[in-house]
């Protein structure tokens, strides 16, 4: 008898251990509890794993050269993201299909692929169960969410398991924050409704959009970690970081980055070609009255300093621009996509050359056109924010639902 959606969902690889304090020598992420049971999930299997240079260990080590060279795991293929499995290729590209020098293994590309043509990618891989191991940031617009909803649409028209090894969300898996998708604004930068910083690890969001969105669920299981709290910042996992794209060097990019790569939809630079993108902002002809404007809102967290820096890459490069570096100076008060909007707002207000990207990618990001529109006719921060609040609390109410950690 076929399983339920609801007895997909509830289905958990390794059973549903108390949550302990977080401390460095507790939090234990999926793939650890997976190897600490000695593989047994993944036995008489033939596994291909979806991942990128952030799927490693405590050590560092890769987990497909460690699952690779363990007698207990026929693992058989790789499946790389956006950026690819080794992560040499910068945004909006791949690493296409080849043989990985360091196993031997196939790696398959599935950037940009959904639906049969990826399902089909399963298939001729000869991968009966297909596991997800990949650092995410936390902001519905980071695409390796997206590639988890369409590797687990793909596994359940291939008939593959499928299984979500579990790491921190490392801003935290607080409240969700933000407007929250409308259907008709879908893209690979979003899939679907949830909230623009969703607050929720990779295995929750699994368990969320089997239940929610995808049309037949896929045979779900998930390891979920142990030792990890809902409030706990990347650093209090005592794992290393690995950058999962070229633009994340750093955990503190991350923390800014669900609210101010809103800029990728303006003519301003968003900081790449930096040390620090996301965390700088700024156009040729801005000035101090950008971080002024910005100061003088008093928002929570932050503080907003003058800017000037020259992208060696991406918008306005090799030109020298002024504009703003964020600093965060409390972390639990700070909330990134209010201060993504508010610096939209006086960016706007401060500088006549403001403008969004012709094919409105802003409405992308944000879900709707709601955020451009608002700002456009002379809306306030707190009126721009405000809009979004009845969806953000009915994501809310469903998001419930699929949290593994209390």
């Amino acid at each position: 008898m076929p399983l339920s959606r609801r007895d997909l969902l509830a289905s958990t690889a390794l059973a549903a251990a108390p949550v302990a304090p977080q401390h460095r020598e507790h939090l234990r992420t999926g793939f650890e509890r997976l190897a600490a049971d000695g593989y047994a999930l993944l036995s008489g299997r033939r596994v291909g794993v979806v991942t990128n240079p952030t799927g490693i260990t405590r050590d560092a080590e890769h987990i497909v050269d460690v699952m690779h060279r363990d007698p207990r795991v026929e693992l058989t293929a790789v499946f790389g993201p956006e950026h690819g499995f080794r992560g040499t290729a910068q945004a909006g590209g791949s690493e296409g299909r080849y043989d990985d020098p360091a196993t031997g293994l196939p790696v398959y590309d599935t950037y940009l692929k959904s639906g049969r043509p990826l399902a089909d990618i399963f298939t001729a891989s000869g991968v009966d169960t297909v596991v997800f191991d990949i650092q995410d940031v936390g902001a519905r617009f980071y695409t390796y969410i997206w590639t988890l909803y369409d590797c687990m649409e793909a596994a359940q028209l291939a008939g593959k398991r499928f299984v979500v090894l579990d790491r921190p969300n490392p801003v935290t898996g607080r409240a969700a924050q933000g407007p929250v998708l409308h259907k008709e604004f879908a893209t690979f930068v979003g899939r679907q409704p949830i909230a623009q910083a969703h607050g929720m690890t990779v295995a929750e969001l699994a368990r969320l959009f089997n239940g929610e969105f995808l049309t037949a669920p896929a045979p779900l299981e998930t390891v979920r970690m142990s030792g990890w709290r809902r409030t706990g910042f990347y650093d209090a996992s005592g794992l290393p970081w690995v950058p999962p794209s070229p633009n994340m060097p750093t955990p503190d990019t991350a923390l800014v980055y669900s609210g101010t790569c809103m800029f990728e939809g303006t003519n301003l630079s968003e900081g790449r070609g930096t040390t620090r993108p996301f965390e700088l902002l700024g156009a040729e002809g801005l000035d101090g009255r950008w971080a002024a404007a910005a100061n003088e809102l008093g928002l929570a967290g932050v503080r907003f300093r003058e800017a000037y820096f020259t992208p060696t890459f991406s918008k306005f490069q090799g030109k020298t621009v002024g504009g703003v570096q964020l600093h965060v100076t409390d972390r639990a008060a700070f909330d990134p996509v209010r201060t993504g909007v508010a610096l939209l707002v006086t960016a706007r207000k401060v500088w006549s050359g403001f403008a969004w990207r012709p094919d409105h990618w802003i409405d992308k990001l944000t879900g709707s056109a709601r955020v451009r529109t608002m700002i456009d006719a002379g809306a306030g921060t707190d009126e721009v924010t405000g809009a979004w609040q009845e969806d953000l609390a009915a994501f809310r109410r469903i998001r419930k639902e699929y949290l593994l950690y209390k």
